[in-house]
């Protein structure tokens, strides 16, 4: 999942440039991702990984680091599967 991730904010922020940040790197610190970024972001994961993600959970420890993310989504899916909703990757 940290491969799709990183992979999407090179591709679609970084234009594919080869620029080093870790997975703890915070995407607003290093200037990768701004707030309409943000949008962005929420969209390619609401509409890859089937989830919603609420208003309320816009937040930095979310979304705004690869690790962050993929905390994020693990806790999202594992939550939609105890509920019984199929989701596809």
């Amino acid at each position: 999942m940290k491969q799709e991730l990183r992979k999407f904010v090179v591709d679609n922020y970084l234009f594919g440039r080869d620029v080093a940040f870790s997975d703890e790197d915070s995407f607003l610190e290093k200037g990768i991702i701004d707030s309409t970024g943000v949008l962005e972001l929420v969209s390619y994961l609401e509409s890859t990984y089937g989830i919603e993600v609420k208003d309320e959970e816009l937040l930095p420890e979310n979304l705004d680091s690869i690790n962050n993310l993929a905390r994020y989504l693990g806790g999202k899916l594992s939550s939609s599967h105890s509920r019984g909703v199929s989701i596809s990757l």
